[in-house]
């Protein structure tokens, strides 16, 4: 039964409570820095990381935290992971930390993190949190890399920096939709991609009532 709750916590993040295409969380970062695929991996993982360490740290102290302060606690200790992933990118991935700008220290308020603080991690304990914490780390980053990956291969006709679509003048027919790397891209494949995942989501409910 304890391994049934685990897989069902992270499970859900990966579709039916899908940050993204569910509950639309994180929207800024999901459409500001998805018009390569190599960035929303980054994002993806950078707010993974912070969703997990945060939850464990919350998670273990829950008790301790007076429930009058306990949002500023929490912002405190998202902000500490924050500098963190920010730190470790600029040494080490200066060109992708540039590339994500101010989207990495944003990740303080990202509506993703601090509502999973505050409605799981904080009244759950240490492994039940960090299997929410991975499915709905995983299920935000995935989310990324698909809209990532569309938009650059539309936009540019290569996913990850890899040629897949040759372009006119190099041997190919394809022309690049520039709109995709531009902020109405981002909007415009977003809402196709929800509106496919809600329909699909519809037919699986159907067909469960009508079982």
């Amino acid at each position: 039964m304890k391994e049934y709750i685990l897989f069902k916590d992270a499970l859900k993040g990966l579709w039916k409570e899908n940050p993204v295409f569910r509950q639309l969380l994180g929207m800024c970062p999901t459409l500001a820095v998805t018009n390569a695929a190599v960035y929303g991996l980054s994002m993806g993982l950078a707010t993974a990381f912070v969703l997990l360490c945060s939850s464990i740290i919350i998670s273990t102290f829950r008790r301790v935290f007076p429930h009058e302060v306990r949002i500023a606690s929490f912002v405190v200790i998202i902000a500490t992971f924050v500098t963190i992933v920010d730190l470790f990118l600029k040494g080490n991935f200066p060109a992708i930390s540039k590339a994500l700008g101010p989207y990495i220290p944003l990740i303080v308020v990202n509506c993703l993190i601090l509502g999973r603080q505050e409605m799981f991690a904080s009244k759950n304990p240490v492994h039940r949190s960090v299997a929410d914490a991975l499915g709905m780390g995983v299920g935000f980053t995935l989310a990324l890399i698909a809209l990532a990956s569309i938009r650059e291969l539309l936009g540019s006709g290569s996913i990850f920096g890899i040629q897949i679509l040759a372009l006119v003048g190099k041997g190919g027919g394809f022309r690049p939709w520039i709109i995709m790397l531009l902020p109405a891209g981002a909007f415009l494949t977003l809402g196709t991609m929800i509106g496919i995942s809600n329909f699909f989501t519809g037919k699986m409910a159907n067909r469960s009532a009508c079982h």
